[in-house]
């Protein structure tokens, strides 16, 4: 059970939002996003370079250093292992900010917050290509494959009946509204592969580039897919035709900084800020809720009971992440990895850490408001004999 404090980013300040804490604990500060990412650009699929090679969309991250997004090319990767497809990071409300569920590989294409990325990524599933045995194929309705190079292709075409539009992230205000069905929920425990060593470049690439910010580009990356990851140079590499809607940033981001002014582009924010955890083994402990008190012995004893199994629920699952987390860690210094994944590999605990903290407030919350006494307005004091 454990206790964090979130620094929410509004338009162009930082808020800190205090949440109760028990006494004499350390404040843990992260960061936590209510601007929701700019709209999907419009742009053209690079070929693919070879046999093998999987299509991951583009997306916007963010930069929580600079306080903006930016945008990281679609891409082929050489797939890590036969069989293996990838599922595409997406971005999804959480009940107070934006948080971003990262993609992994596995022998099925789980859920990807319903987000119409294109070239065989509609919403649902992947009809991109599929393994035949130790070979992939392509389907050439939806990939740009040169046959001359590619022999392992068909050609398949594909039915969408969901409405297709240019919007990048899952709930919230104007959000897509899919949810995952049970068989994608089953394809989440299955065996996964995190982000490839090429790929975490990649991201690095595009972070690096300036032109990649939504301030500066304005939902139209000049560089919006690559024929291999970080091949942004490439003579292959394509640019957005358009943006996906208009973008307008947030007050004193990016816009300004393009007029002159860069420091209107970094807003001045003096509050503290100590080093938010990135693993849930660092958080403190939660305090255990007050004991029932309905007046209802046998109620009490029940709620008591929902209180304890929730609490033993909720420290599984932090162990289970506890442990998977510190597994990631010993892999990165078993594989002598470089500063750019390890860097990937942070973002990605703090983001998993912040994201059970909420659910778990979020639960805690729902519970005691179950659990409070509720007067019936019917009930009248007795009145008195005469």
């Amino acid at each position: 059970m454990r206790n964090v404090r979130f620094l929410l980013f509004t338009v162009a300040v930082l808020t800190l939002v205090v949440l109760t804490i028990p006494p004499n604990s350390v404040a843990q500060v992260g960061i936590s996003i209510t601007i929701g990412p700019p709209a999907l650009p419009v742009y053209e699929q690079p070929p693919c370079p070879a046999e093998g090679y999987l299509w991951t969309p583009g997306y916007w991250a963010y930069d929580y250093d600079d306080a903006d997004y930016y945008w990281v090319p679609g891409t082929w990767v050489l797939a890590p292992q036969v069989g293996f497809l990838w599922t595409p990071g997406w971005w999804g409300w959480g009940g107070g900010a934006f948080l971003f569920h990262e993609g992994y590989w596995g022998p099925h294409v789980g859920f990807y917050g319903g987000v119409a990325y294109g070239f065989g990524y509609f919403g649902n599933g992947y009809e991109g290509g599929r393994w035949d045995g130790d070979h992939f194929s392509y389907n050439r309705t939806v990939n740009n494959v040169n046959v001359t190079n590619i022999h392992n292709t068909y050609n398949t075409t594909v039915v969408n009946n969901t409405t297709v539009n240019r919007v990048s992230y899952n709930g919230g205000e104007g959000g897509i509204t899919a949810r995952p069905s049970p068989e994608e929920e089953r394809y989440a425990d299955e065996k996964h592969i995190a982000p490839v060593a090429a790929q975490t470049e990649h991201v690095q690439a595009a972070r690096s580039d300036r032109q990649l910010r939504a301030s500066v580009n304005q939902g139209k990356p000049p560089i919006a897919a690559t024929p291999k990851p970080g091949a942004l140079n490439d003579r292959a590499a394509v640019p957005a035709k358009e943006a996906g809607a208009p973008y307008h940033p947030p007050a004193n981001r990016g816009g300004a900084e393009q007029h002159g002014n860069p420091q209107a582009a970094h807003p001045e924010n003096n509050v503290p800020r100590p080093a938010a955890p990135n693993d849930a083994k660092d958080l403190q402990a939660h305090p255990r809720p007050a004991a029932p008190n309905t007046g209802n012995a046998k109620q009490d004893q029940k709620y008591q009971q929902q209180q304890e199994k929730l609490a033993a629920e909720q420290e599984k699952e932090h162990q289970k992440l506890a442990a998977q987390q510190e597994k990631e860690h010993q892999q990165m210094t078993k594989q002598n990895a470089n500063e750019a994944a390890r860097q990937q590999m942070e973002q990605r605990h703090q983001q998993q850490t912040q994201q059970m903290e909420q659910k778990h407030s979020q639960q805690q919350q729902q519970l005691q408001e179950k659990q409070q006494p509720r007067s019936n307005p019917k009930e009248r004091p007795a009145e008195p004999k005469k």
